[in-house]
């Protein structure tokens, strides 16, 4: 990094303190602190939603990925069609009932009991998995790019940890969620633009997109969209069982990644939160499906650039570090590219976009903890106070969630030692299923009421849990074979759907032998419920812009797999 670079990203920094004192003026109530005074464009909407999924684990961990497992990933990357149900299907329920969070649709479909489960669930998760793993991708970008800038590499990885984790909550607290999605926009052409000059300079150098194919087809099996089964142990040489074959067969594929893609896009408090800030349910829709457009991106410009540093790395160009037991540190594979192919300037441009991953989705993260803390549990616990009240404990919330993950970071940089996307692929793989099916069955079958609902929640998630600590035992003590063993090694892509069945049984059998929900808890926030006037305010809010804009999404996701399913044929 050159005295250029670092002056490139002062002036980003710059723009953000300028966007958190604008935004921080007005930030009296409730709406305008948790939901920028639902004043949002669709535009700035889907920035956002964008900017918010991209973090530093998507950057880092999807070129790791690409570097070490082709185009397996490009599947979670590739749910712009998930965002659209967003838009088209979930929306019109959240938007128009004028909740805050999701815990609270909940308690308003349900009871208090779901809304509570749902609460304390997404928070745990949220400072144990996602604050943690986007603090670590992005401190290990700092190592590579830093080495020596602050004495030592770990000086490096806690100093960028430690800084981005303060700063971002800084803007968070006084800024609220309009600081975060102002500062996305800003951010979303930021990582557009660094993230694209890496996959140009990349090809450039390699020699071409026919050059990559031609490296690529070395390994076809390794870099394909679809894979078989069964897989091959790499040191014996036997096969693999398809029930534990961890290289994303095509059926787990098919499996997981819709139940995951739902829960993430379409129920979670972390994405939704954008679509409830907008100013009209036109607006709302309209961010969703812009967000689309941008999701479909990502697979070009950070999982290709991926597996174009692979190709560097073979042909001796770039010398990516290796780990301990001598296989490539994918992980590494982003920050090296940009420190070895970029000219000065360009350089600080992209450490820039990196910084704008990691602090807009850890912004989001902050403030939806904070959210989720104020509305569903200090609220409950203290109603009646006033809303400058409720304001400043979010603040708290939000400094409470920042000192959090700077305690877990230490114990998240001795558990990600493997690839972290795939790690968080796999965590929300065991939480998504109960969630996705108590959503689901929730807005479109009446007949599911607060008992099924709340035991399939809880059961799905004690199994979930479960698994996840089965694997770290057995990791941890070194098991070679015993039912745990079995039990470890199952597939997370089959796990998640085994869950979504048994949480599925559980919501559906359990409300069938109860009592139904009253008319209250199903009027005007289920299919069914929709009253004339609502499905008449619902069909006047979008017209042939939002269906061309659908198809539009729609073809360019059909056209990538379509396109990578036959690239090394």
């Amino acid at each position: 990094m050159q005295a250029f670079d670092w002056a490139l990203v002062a002036t980003y920094f710059a723009g953000l303190v300028w966007i958190v004192k604008w935004s921080s003026k007005k930030q009296q109530t409730t709406a305008d602190y948790f939901l920028a005074g639902r004043h949002a464009s669709w535009f700035v909407v889907g920035a956002s939603l964008f900017a918010s999924n991209i973090g530093s684990e998507h950057i880092v961990g999807l070129a790791g990925s690409g570097a070490s497992g082709g185009m397996a990933m490009a599947h979670w990357e590739l749910h712009a069609w998930v965002m659209l149900l967003l838009g088209w299907v979930f929306v019109p329920f959240y938007y128009q009932s004028g909740v805050y969070t999701m815990p609270e649709f909940l308690e308003r479909r349900f009871n208090s009991k779901t809304r509570w489960v749902l609460s304390v669930v997404s928070l745990v998760a949220y400072v144990f998995t996602k604050v943690s793993v986007t603090v670590y991708a992005g401190a290990l970008v700092f190592m590579t790019l830093l080495p020596d800038t602050f004495g030592t590499p770990d000086n490096a990885f806690w100093v960028g940890a430690i800084t981005t984790v303060v700063l971002t909550g800084i803007y968070t607290i006084f800024g609220g969620l309009r600081a975060v999605l102002y500062t996305e926009v800003a951010q979303t052409v930021v990582l557009l633009l660094g993230s694209g000059l890496i996959t140009y300079f990349g090809l450039k150098e390699l020699g071409g997109w026919g050059e990559l194919k031609a490296v690529a087809s070395e390994n076809k099996a390794g870099f394909a969209l679809w894979r078989p089964l069964t897989g091959v142990d790499p040191t014996t040489g036997a096969t693999i069982p398809w029930w534990r074959n961890g290289d994303f067969p095509w059926i787990g594929i098919l499996i997981a990644s819709p139940v995951i893609g739902i829960w993430y896009w379409c129920t979670d408090q972390y994405i939704v939160q954008r679509t409830l800030a907008a100013k009209g349910l036109t607006d709302a829709r309209r961010g969703a499906i812009w967000g689309g457009f941008l999701k479909v991106w990502p697979v070009l410009i950070f999982l290709i650039p991926g597996i174009i540093g692979l190709a560097l790395h073979k042909k001796g160009i770039i010398s990516i570090p290796l780990k301990s037991e001598g296989d490539l540190d994918g992980d590494q594979v982003f920050a090296t590219m940009v420190s070895s192919l970029l000219p000065v300037g360009l350089r600080g441009l992209v450490v820039a976009g990196l910084i704008s991953a990691l602090m807009s989705s850890l912004a989001s993260l902050f403030n939806s903890c904070a959210t989720l803390f104020t509305i569903d549990i200090y609220q409950k616990l203290k109603p009646g106070k006033t809303e400058k009240e409720y304001v400043t404990v979010g603040r708290v919330a939000t400094t409470l969630v920042v000192v959090a993950g700077l305690i877990w970071i230490p114990i998240m940089k001795q558990m990600a030692g493997g690839g972290i996307y795939k790690y968080l692929q796999s965590v929300q793989g065991y939480l998504a299923p109960p969630i996705t099916a108590v959503f689901l069955l929730g807005l479109f079958w009446r007949r599911i009421n607060a008992t099924g609902a709340f035991y399939g929640l809880v059961i799905g998630f004690i199994l979930g849990m479960a698994k996840l600590v089965i694997e770290a035992f057995v990791t941890g003590q070194g098991i070679q074979e015993g039912p745990l063993w079995a039990i470890a090694q199952f597939n997370f892509l089959y796990y998640s759907g085994v869950l979504l069945v048994i949480s599925t049984a559980i919501i559906i059998l359990l409300s069938l032998a109860t009592p139904a929900p009253t008319p209250d808890k199903t009027d005007g926030i289920t299919w069914a419920g929709l009253s004339r006037k609502d499905r008449r305010l619902i069909k006047e809010s979008w017209n042939l812009w939002d269906v061309l804009g659908t198809a539009v999404v729609l073809g360019l996701v059909l056209g990538m797999y379509l396109y990578f399913t036959f690239w090394l044929a």
